[in-house]
């Protein structure tokens, strides 16, 4: 299969007949962004999205494609319908995410592969950040190495850590689809049913896709989300999107870097020595998405109205999100879990990294700053996700868990404050983001030989994180 995923979406990088075929290609509509994901505009009849054959992309091939061409389009798009795999089409979703990335940013930067000494100054910004973090955290190292990354290479390692966030919801999309229409016509409408699943695969993996290859364009590591998206013990810097992060801040880039490469290592540190966080922050996230209900209405008309001609009408419902969360107290509970979790763990590496940094760069509160406000306002590949699956991965409260967390170091020391990682019960609460003042000076329950004791029971010792004993907690 080629790269591009129906094999009639973008033209080739050189038209043959030289210029002039560009002057054709740009007047007809060729070369469109992530908005655009099949291509349809850019055939010639099709007059781009809003000319003639718009509104049958299909019907307007027949008379602008040679047979071979049009034989290789409609094997492509029968490969797309007889598509058997899971809720999403995550080879499709690869291949969109990496055109959208060899595309380029709004900017006009361009993805490129890394350089030797690009991946040098991120493997010493991360050995150096890791020294700075002794000081600051009783957690040890959790970067058995430092990668320089690509855009491409950003997306081919986080796709799996995707999956596992989407498909939940996908599933419930899949299964809403066969549950729309009356009983007595699903055993009629069987053929039908299956092909809309698989266009829904389709539709989702392209905007999955669309979404992860504009993300790509503007993280600066594998954990700006706050979930540990790239390999365990990966230490992970895009050198193309730092520099761009830092272009207008007015900020020596090595110290932009610098304080990049201590987010970055503080967040490894916590996700290899605290075994139980990944799980417990991707099973927030999918008891959340258990609560979420499909709009049947909306999916109903979708379905009513279905066009095998025009597959586009799945994915213009997409975009417009079928997903909302059950007003449940069960619903609003899962939603409170997951963004404290969030904000803890953004909290936790907020304080530490300006523990590290404040001595050190004088850039350091400016730097601070600016990576709160990107948190909280998110970007348009963020929004999408939340378009997609009805959630916004946003630690809201992340000023309020970094003061409890700085009020902690300031009552407990550093050894009292990440001793309260060792167990998931011992965590702040959302009650205690309100009143951090009660938490600090709260005695803590020790769960240590309460492990031990499980361990031994289990005739194994207990798995427990990497930590010095918290006195205060005793």
């Amino acid at each position: 299969m080629s790269d591009t995923p129906f094999g009639f979406g973008l033209p080739p990088e050189e038209p043959e007949d030289g210029d002039e075929g560009k002057k054709k290609d740009q007047q007809s509509g060729g070369g469109q962004g992530p908005a655009n994901p099949f291509g349809f505009g850019g055939l010639p009849g099709a007059g781009g999205l809003g000319g003639p054959g718009a509104d049958n992309p299909l019907a307007a091939m027949f008379g602008s494609l040679n047979p071979t061409d049009l034989g290789a389009a409609f094997q492509q798009l029968g490969q797309m319908l007889s598509y058997e795999g899971g809720p999403v089409n995550w080879e499709m979703a690869k291949q969109i995410a990496r055109q959208t990335v060899a595309q380029g940013t709004p900017d006009g930067t361009k993805d490129a592969s890394v350089g030797a000494s690009e991946r040098k100054a991120v493997e010493e910004a991360v050995r150096l950040a890791d020294l700075w973090l002794d000081d600051a955290t009783s957690l040890p190292s959790g970067s058995a190495s430092a990668v320089a990354w690509s855009r491409a290479e950003w997306v081919e390692a986080t796709l799996p850590a995707w999956q596992e966030l989407v498909d939940p919801v996908a599933e419930r999309v899949g299964a809403a689809m066969g549950d729309v229409l009356p009983e007595e016509m699903q055993a009629m409408a069987g053929p039908l049913i299956g092909m809309m699943r698989s266009m829904g695969g389709a539709m989702f993996g392209t905007q999955i896709g669309q979404a992860v290859g504009v993300l790509a364009g503007e993280v600066v590591g594998s954990t700006d989300i706050g979930l540990p998206l790239g390999p365990a013990g990966r230490a992970a810097l895009l050198p193309a999107n730092v520099e761009a992060f830092g272009k207008d801040l007015g900020v020596p880039q090595e110290e932009v870097r610098l304080y990049l490469a201590l987010r970055e290592a503080a967040h490894q540190r916590l996700f290899a020595h605290v075994p139980w966080l990944r799980s417990h922050l991707f099973g927030a996230v999918d008891g959340y998405a258990r609560g979420i209900k499909v709009d049947t209405a909306k999916l109903e008309d979708v379905v009513g109205q279905f066009d095998p001609q025009n597959p586009e009408q799945l994915q213009d419902a997409l975009q417009q999100g079928m997903f909302q969360p059950e007003d449940t107290p069960e619903q609003k509970a899962a939603l409170a879990r997951l963004e404290t979790a969030l904000a803890l763990v953004e909290g936790w590496v907020d304080a530490v990294v300006h523990a590290a940094a404040k001595p050190r760069l004088s850039s350091a509160d400016a730097l601070r700053e600016t990576l709160r406000r990107r948190r909280a306002t998110g970007g348009p590949a963020e929004q999408t996700f939340a378009t997609l699956i009805g959630l916004e991965l946003r630690p809201r409260r992340l000023r309020d868990a970094s003061r409890l967390w700085a009020s902690l170091t300031d009552a407990r020391g550093v050894d009292g404050r990440d001793g309260l990682w060792a167990h998931p019960d011992m965590l702040p609460t959302a009650t205690d983001l309100d009143d951090p003042d009660g938490f600090v000076h709260r005695e803590q329950l020790d769960f240590s030989e309460l492990d031990k004791m499980l361990g031994e029971a289990a005739g194994g010792s207990a798995e427990k994180p990497n930590l010095k004993k918290d006195d205060d907690t005793e």
